[in-house]
């Protein structure tokens, strides 16, 4: 009887290793390597594929272009490519066989980017040590639902809080995070890696602990895709009260909801604001329409010369008038920043912008850096950014 049961055992073992293996019991593909040169090699296995490539940031000049490299087909159906050496950043890439986009299979680690999911990898040694997980105190990340009247539903932020939040009583300064077109409260979390980068700042001293509030700028939605009431909608890249004002007009209720349920400095020195593209357009028009809110105004890459099609609203009324508003209120830090290769859309906004406030004497910090409308930018830009704000 002991026999037949350590017989079962056994053969219970071995289901149960087989179970976490891959299908056909062959070792797995290493992929992406990292090199000790910082070359990075990928592999794939497709035996009968006639075309292979790997696209995405894996060009260190150009990271975040749209770039494609063929991959050479090797022993067993594997293919193959590595990078020229690369310099410290986060990347993500994708496969295309045969014309289809997937995946890499041997690597878990993907990201969301409004409807498409790419891999990401990390090439340490430089300033994407500021975008890891490091041995230092964490803050914590929530995702909270609020009470917005201004859209008749409840709706879904994030909430960073520093590490210590929980334990004292201090009350803390508020920087409000606002994403770009197509993504919503998780993404300054994921390809932003917003509370990686608080977390490195703040261990280090280069940053004042604050509480980061991501809200979702899309007013048509409750939350991300897949985690409100409409279940899992197809995932648009531009949904209805896009840049129409809404957002803005309704942005008090956020406001409202950080102000009653977290301990904060509820001064204007110890509020900021900024956000990227779309997120950059919202911050501009919301330190209009609230001019003696914030004392710290970030704009990255914003999308103010992007058409709107004759959309009108409140919001965007008056702007010359707002804006001198705002100047004689006073504030700490008006701060923009954008890519040389963005586009001329919005190069050229952001210069007509820059050309109004001048002709008001509004003073501002301009900086221009390589790249363009890039995630590896805004990162960069947070990170300089939250180093000024609440000194």
């Amino acid at each position: 009887m002991k026999n037949k049961f350590l017989l079962l055992a056994l053969g219970l073992m071995t289901l149960s290793t087989y179970a976490q293996q891959d299908l056909f019991n062959e070792p797995a593909l290493v992929s992406p390597e990292i090199n000790p040169d910082n070359t990075v090699t990928f592999r794939v296995k497709a035996p009968l594929a006639q075309t292979v490539s790997v696209s995405g940031s894996l060009d260190g000049e150009h990271a975040f272009a749209p770039i494609s490299y063929e991959m050479e087909k090797g022993d067993k159906g594997i293919w193959t490519f590595t990078t020229p050496e690369l310099p410290s950043e986060l990347y993500r890439y994708h496969f295309s066989i045969d014309s289809v986009r997937t995946v890499d299979p041997s690597n878990p680690y993907a990201i969301r980017d409004v409807s498409n999911l790419s891999n990401i990898f990390l090439v340490e040694g430089g300033k994407a040590d500021m975008y890891k997980v490091q041995d230092v105190p964490h803050g914590t990340v929530a995702y909270r639902w609020y009470d917005s009247p201004g859209n008749d539903k409840k709706r879904r932020m994030a909430v960073y809080t520093p590490a210590g939040y929980e334990k004292t009583t201090d009350a803390y300064p508020v920087l409000y995070l606002l994403h770009g077109v197509g993504g919503d409260e998780e993404a300054w979390l994921g390809s932003g890696r917003a509370a990686q980068i608080l977390d490195n700042l703040i261990a280090q001293g280069k940053a004042e602990p604050m509480i980061v509030v991501m809200t979702n700028g899309n007013v048509y939605q409750e939350a991300s895709p897949g985690n409100g009431s409409s279940g899992f909608p197809k995932i648009t890249f531009m949904l209805p009260n896009t840049m129409d004002g809404k957002f803005e007009e309704t942005f008090v209720d956020a406001m409202k909801f950080i102000k009653e349920n977290y301990r904060t400095k509820d001064t204007k020195a110890s509020r900021a604001i900024a956000g990227l593209s779309m997120g950059g357009f919202h911050t501009a028009n919301i330190a209009l329409n609230y001019p003696n809110t914030f004392d710290y105004i970030g704009l990255f890459s914003s999308a103010l010369g992007v058409p709107r099609n004759g959309v009108t609203s409140p919001m965007y009324e008056n702007k010359d008038e707002k804006l001198r508003q705002q100047m004689e209120n006073g504030y700490e830090l008006y701060w923009m920043a954008i890519g040389e290769d963005d586009m001329d859309m919005i190069l050229r906004g952001n210069e007509s912008f820059r050309n109004q406030m001048d002709e008001m004497g509004m003073e501002y910090e301009y900086v221009e850096t390589d790249g363009g409308h890039t995630w590896n930018n805004w990162r960069d830009y947070l990170v300089i950014f939250a180093q000024r704000l609440f000194k």
